[in-house]
């Protein structure tokens, strides 16, 4: 039973606990390519919080990691067989019972640890903190943490090298051979603004990609996958170290 994970623990052992932070995974259930699961982002999501949390809790951080959301934003894949969707308006409303839960019982610093492109929870933490301002909501992305050409070949966001090298590390049993694996090519939008970054349209994932990778997995390996893993956690566990430490109402200088 490890302390820092809400799933692992029972009301004996947790009814007398204070925490300081707590953490919400939140994945996604969608097609990778043709070689990795459905559920690689939740996947993601569990081994990176979990071993996140347990090097903060070793640095004395009282982090409570709450169960991975398996769902989130795939409005763009709505013709790709079983991505399961949740409309920015349903992320609101699950994240604002959550928040009424945590403030309710004095756990006033939430982070919500993404694990999908697709998920933006900005705008919805801009809502919520009016609606509790007794919280201190955030927000990290953990795929963007890292300078991602130090580890990896091939540029991707979806299935690529990087997301194939950390299932190899974390779930080899459900990644199929990589000569089954698709290419990843991704095709690009024709609208100049948007391909320069400052303009932007939600991409239609089946006009975009034939394999619905972004990003050529062929180079990834398991020992990639272990060392970016080993990074990601020790930068998101400082982060929470941080974030539990902080004096939500003395935050600049």
């Amino acid at each position: 039973m490890r302390p820092y994970l809400l799933a692992e623990n029972n009301w004996k052992h947790i009814k007398d606990h204070n925490f300081s932070l707590a953490v919400l995974p939140w994945g996604a259930t969608e097609a990778h390519n043709y070689h990795l699961p459905y559920a690689t982002d939740v996947i993601e999501a569990d081994e990176i919080a979990a071993e996140s949390a347990r090097k903060a809790w070793e640095q004395g951080a009282r982090v409570v990691v709450l169960p991975t959301i398996p769902f989130g934003v795939n409005t763009g894949q709505s013709d790709i067989f079983l991505d399961i969707n949740l409309c920015p308006s349903t992320q609101l409303a699950i994240l604002s019972d959550i928040i009424e839960v945590l403030n309710r019982q004095g756990i006033y610093k939430l982070l919500i640890l993404n694990s999908h492109g697709g998920n933006d929870f900005k705008t919805l933490l801009r809502e919520l903190g009016l609606r509790f301002p007794d919280m201190f909501l955030t927000t990290c992305n953990w795929f963007q943490s890292m300078d991602k050409p130090k580890y990896f070949e091939h540029p991707g966001d979806h299935a690529d090298e990087m997301e194939t090298s950390l299932l190899l590390y974390l779930r080899e049993n459900l990644v199929l051979p990589l000569n089954e694996a698709g290419d990843g090519a991704e095709k690009k939008i024709k609208i100049k603004g948007i391909r320069e970054g400052w303009a932007w349209a939600e991409r239609k994932w089946s006009q975009v990609t034939a394999d619905t990778g972004i990003g050529n997995p062929k180079a990834a390996t398991r020992e990639k996958g272990e060392r970016f893993f080993a990074d990601v956690t020790e930068k998101i566990g400082q982060l929470m170290v941080e974030l539990a430490a902080c004096d939500a109402k003395n935050l600049y200088e």
